[in-house]
């Protein structure tokens, strides 16, 4: 378990699964430029149900959580990339881990909540032994964007698809030695 401040993150317990749904359905939809629920209702369909993906082979539903329980922020990290899902050819790869779905509650952003959440998936990945993280963003996510290149993701091209029209953009974070900090 993680923690900034007041918050822990861990795996969300399946009474919360609707919660974290609610959020990334509710975050997503706000996103100026990014597809509507009405556009994409099968993406949409993904994120209110979120919780089916915890019940795949490697796959764990993150929840950043204070101690009163409330949800500030939710991540998908998949250990086994077969089971990513999305476009492109990332789930074809056997080297990497992955992290899908990062939704951070508007009240709670800029106090560190998608950095904590983005670390522990990265930690997981080096705990696990995997050679890269890889993970996918749009122009519609910018301040994301950034935390993912302040981290070290760079852009990879190869994993670049397209969502029904809306350009999905892949980036890597290559896993070398344990980094001391």
């Amino acid at each position: 378990m993680s923690a900034v401040g007041t918050l822990a993150v861990r795996e969300a317990r399946p009474d919360e699964h609707a919660a974290a749904g609610r959020l990334l359905v509710a975050v997503y939809a706000a996103l100026p430029g990014f597809s509507s629920p009405q556009e994409q209702p099968d993406y949409y369909a993904t994120l209110a149900n979120v919780g089916t993906l915890a019940g795949r082979p490697g796959a764990q539903l993150l929840v950043a959580a204070g101690a009163d329980g409330a949800l500030a922020g939710v991540v998908v990290y998949f250990g086994d990339m077969a089971q990513y899902g999305g476009g492109g050819i990332a789930s074809e790869l056997r080297d990497a881990a992955g992290i899908r779905l990062l939704a951070v509650d508007p009240a709670r952003r800029g106090g560190g909540v998608g950095r904590l959440l983005t670390e522990t998936c990265i930690a997981r990945a080096r705990a696990a032994r995997r050679a890269q993280v890889v993970l996918h963003t749009t122009r519609a996510m910018p301040v994301a964007w950034r935390l993912y290149e302040q981290l070290g993701f760079v852009r990879d091209v190869a994993l670049d698809f397209d969502q029904q029209g809306l350009p999905v953009h892949g980036f890597r974070l290559p896993l070398g030695p344990a980094r001391v900090t």
